[in-house]
């Protein structure tokens, strides 16, 4: 099982559409700052938090550089072409 948030996980990232995952991307890194911050300040309860967000991250920019390869389909390409 992969460490990170639970909605963030590959099977759910490759549903979403590059939209979403700008949408997730920008909050996992509005929440990464906020960890780093409270960190900083000794206010930090879960240190484990900042690995899983960096994760979810990573995860994130794995999934919108495999679509712009085509190594991994792009859900909104699939929908374009039923229609």
């Amino acid at each position: 099982m992969a460490i990170g948030s639970k909605n963030l996980s590959m099977d759910a990232l490759d549903g979403y559409d590059n939209e979403r995952l700008a949408e997730e991307l920008k909050k996992a890194k509005a929440e990464l700052f906020n960890l780093r911050f409270q960190s900083a300040t000794g206010q930090l309860e879960n240190h484990g938090r900042l690995k899983a967000v960096r994760r979810d991250i990573a995860r994130i920019y794995t999934v919108l550089n495999e679509r712009e390869l085509d190594i991994r389909p792009n859900p909104a390409d699939a929908k374009e072409e039923d229609k």
